[in-house]
This record gives structure tokens, C-alpha cells and sequence, in this order.
């Protein structure tokens, strides 16, 4: 049984160059690259030894494209937990940590006792990283000791 070839119109061929081109996600250029060659005639076999994949990726993302044209290029959206923060909850957030700097254990306790949300430090930092905030670290700050540093004591050898 021969496979269809894909026959491309001009319009989705220069979308396609300009996904490839100029595209922010790799897997969809990647994918576009992929119907441009198959368009061209090339082999199965050919393209996924060409971008460093198994020959029924390939075969895959033919079938995508016959289904769903260009719209088969982007990721769809994966399953998963819905957020356990809300609007509200982000924006409380914003405003205790644009008050003052707070470390994630305070953050995740003020969101349980104040907003009754229980979370994990890790999913409060994933959340926090989507918001746009990065975590740094800040250097201690040693304030003048009285006990003197072993750098400042005289030397055995001048007590002589």
C-alpha cells in the first residue's frame, strides 16, 4: 500500500518556512521542518535519521497533519491538577512578597493559615517561578564581632 503523499498550498508553505524560521518552540519547528520534507518526497526513513528521531515519529506527525493541518504543530495542552491557587491567592502572594522578602516555608505557611490553601514548598516555588520571581540568595552579613578573628591576633613568634 503507498502512503499519500502530503501536497502543500503556497500559503501553508511559507508558514510553514516561517515556523522554521522564526518559531519560539523547537518541537514545532521541528515538526514543520518534518511536513516540508515529507512534501518534498523524501523517505520516512530519510527525515527521522535526518532530525535524530524513531521513523514512526515521522509516520506520527504525517498523520497529525492530515488530520489537523497546521494546527497539529503546537503542543496540546497536557493533563494534569488543576492549580490549587487562584487569582486571589497569586495576588496575596505578589503583595507579602513585594512587602518584604520571605522565604518559601513562611510563604506556604501564611497561604495555610491566612487562605487556608495547603501546599508543598516545591509547588508554591513552581508557582512563584510562573509569576515571574527568582529566588537569590543574600550574602551574610557579618557585623563586627568581639571576638577578635585569628587574623587580627598578634603573632606567637612577637611575644618572645
Amino acid at each position: 500500500m503507498r502512503v499519500r503523499p502530503i501536497e502543500l498550498r503556497e500559503s501553508e508553505r511559507e508558514q510553514l518556512q516561517l515556523i522554521i524560521k522564526k518559531g519560539s518552540d523547537w518541537r514545532e519547528r521541528e515538526r514543520a521542518e518534518t511536513i516540508l520534507m515529507l512534501s518534498e518526497g523524501q523517505t520516512v526513513v530519510a527525515i527521522a535519521e535526518h532530525q535524530g528521531v524513531k521513523p514512526e515519529a515521522v509516520r506520527e506527525r504525517r498523520r497529525k497533519w492530515w488530520r489537523n493541518g497546521l494546527n497539529s504543530l503546537p503542543d496540546q495542552p497536557r493533563s494534569g491538577a488543576p492549580s490549587k491557587l487562584t487569582d486571589a491567592h497569586r495576588s496575596q502572594l505578589k503583595e507579602w512578597i513585594d512587602a518584604e522578602p520571605l522565604n518559601c516555608r513562611v510563604l506556604v505557611s501564611r497561604l495555610t493559615t491566612e487562605c487556608g490553601v495547603t501546599i508543598s514548598a516545591g509547588t508554591l516555588r513552581n508557582e512563584l517561578k510562573r509569576m515571574g520571581y527568582v529566588w537569590k540568595r543574600t550574602r551574610y552579613s557579618l557585623k563586627k564581632s568581639a571576638i577578635p578573628s585569628a587574623s587580627s591576633r598578634p603573632d606567637k613568634t612577637s611575644l618572645n
